[in-house]
């Protein structure tokens, strides 16, 4: 592990008029390596494997929109097409392509549309649990029923209120709660990165309630997967042996994937590169080294 802790810079680009915000950890002159975080998430989710692999390469983390310190959308929903479009504005703005590519979640499947409308981008891709897709994906129901669940459910969080904790302590608590594989020090970094204080005191997380309507319609499997077959850049698909996310799934995801394989951690959860960081590393090094 590198001794010697250094400390990204905060910047922000536009995107559909957006101000978004990523983290950039120098090293410019290096090979660039993309960090793409899942839902409701946030871009400080990726310090640990960034202090890692900052000598090696360019490491760029962005926050979706949304998420983190970029600009919440207003008069529109979140969907997976524009979150690929926030990840092409940056990668065009920036000028990463070709480029190395770790994605986790809602990140991993954006990151996948991403590279499979435009493959020639990619060097090598890793992606932790995210070749699945929001339940638009898998809906089987009629037009009328999917639209109307949709319209009730955005009105549902059109009156839900953030939620408040009364401290930060509070707030850290429930941190832990939701991943019980997190250490003392991992929870506490992600809470003082992931909230913010209210005027009353009070602390909320910094995402979007919004973020939890996905948009009614989205690409269906067969179409995601028919993205999945352009890519023909080298992919590490990585899931954790106790996460929901692999649940029931009896087919081997890498079958979908002109050059891919899959990978289960043991003793990991939906996040393998907090749960399992030591093993998370030394797999990404190993398959970006071949």
């Amino acid at each position: 592990m590198a001794e010697r802790k250094a400390s990204p810079t905060s910047h922000s680009y536009y995107s559909q008029r957006l101000k978004l915000h990523y983290l950039d950890w120098g090293n410019e002159d290096a090979p660039p390596l993309l960090l793409v975080h899942g839902n409701r998430d946030h871009c400080h989710n990726w310090d640990w494997v960034a202090q890692e692999m900052r000598d090696q390469y360019h490491i760029v983390a962005p926050d979706f929109r949304g998420h983190g310190d970029s600009e919440w959308v207003f008069g529109s929903g979140y969907s997976h097409s524009e979150y690929v479009y926030d990840l092409a504005q940056l990668i065009h703005q920036r000028g990463l392509a070709p480029l190395h590519v770790v994605a986790h979640s809602l990140g991993g499947g954006v990151a996948l549309r991403y590279a499979g409308v435009y493959p020639e981008h990619i060097k090598k891709m890793v992606v932790i649990e995210g070749w699945g897709g929001p339940p638009a994906m898998y809906n089987r129901e009629a037009t009328h029923v999917r639209m109307r669940n949709w319209i009730e459910q955005t009105r549902k969080v059109a009156g839900r209120l953030p939620k408040r904790y009364a401290s930060l302590e509070e707030a850290y608590e429930r941190m832990q709660e939701a991943n019980k594989h997190l250490r003392a020090d991992q929870a506490r970094h992600l809470t003082i990165h992931g909230s913010n204080q209210n005027e009353d005191g009070t602390y909320s997380w910094k995402f979007d309630n919004y973020t939890h309507v996905m948009s009614p319609f989205d690409m269906t499997m067969d179409q995601s997967r028919e993205l999945w077959a352009r890519i023909e850049a080298p992919i590490l698909l990585i899931s954790g042996s106790e996460s929901w996310h692999g649940q029931g799934q009896r087919e081997d995801p890498a079958t979908f994937f002109p050059n891919a394989r899959h990978v289960q951690v043991e003793n990991a959860g939906h996040w393998v590169h907090h749960d399992r960081l030591d093993r998370f590393l030394e797999l990404v090094r190993d398959f970006f080294a071949e």
